[in-house]
């Protein structure tokens, strides 16, 4: 591997480490009704694990509500049952044509609770960003042993990984404290 590919490689694997937290922090509570709270949620659709963004159109007409309408009305109760199996905390109100969500507001323990996750999922992608240096470190070295790098293009290279890394390290924790915020407000 030469430079370039180095440092594209371990960029790339940077990205989708911070994209993995946006999925993660999407599928966190705040006080308000969000899409992304049902986004993780899967349903048992004809043997096959289905997202309900794929099964049903969602959306929030008010802050403190989520509705979801089903494009195929047999699979209202599926959707249902897989709301309540998972993790979320809300209960599905069913008329028969749609689901509604009522999000009720966070008490504070319970937002103590969130920031702590947000701040596990926050680690988490910093502990890979850091897996993802060491490996380009590593393969700078093992480009400087193959005499594919001199000693200073392999310095180099590392100073590169390196900022690279406090970039996405500094994007992370942006959007854990935004996050946090976010949880914390009324």
């Amino acid at each position: 591997m030469d430079q370039d590919e180095i440092l594209l490689d371990a960029e790339e694997r940077m990205e989708k480490a911070v994209e993995v937290l946006t999925k993660q922090l999407q599928g966190l509570r705040t006080g308000r009704a969000t899409p992304g709270l049902v986004d993780s949620i899967r349903v048992d659709y004809y043997g096959s694990q289905t997202p309900i963004k794929q099964m049903a159109s969602v959306s929030c007409p008010e802050p403190q509500q989520i509705v979801i309408k089903p494009y195929d009305a047999t699979a209202l109760s599926l959707i249902a049952k897989a709301i309540q199996s998972s993790d979320v905390g809300l209960s599905p109100n069913s008329d028969g044509r749609v689901i509604r969500l009522n999000v009720p507001p966070l008490s504070t323990e319970r937002r103590r609770q969130l920031v702590a996750r947000v701040k596990e999922f926050a680690e988490e992608s910093r502990i890979s960003i850091r897996n993802i240096r060491r490996d380009g470190n590593k393969h700078a070295d093992t480009a400087e042993k193959d005499k594919v790098l001199s000693e200073d293009e392999c310095t180099r290279c590392k100073d590169e990984v390196q900022e690279l890394t406090k970039r996405y390290e500094a994007m992370v924790n942006e959007m854990a404290s935004s996050k946090e915020q976010a949880v914390m407000e009324d």
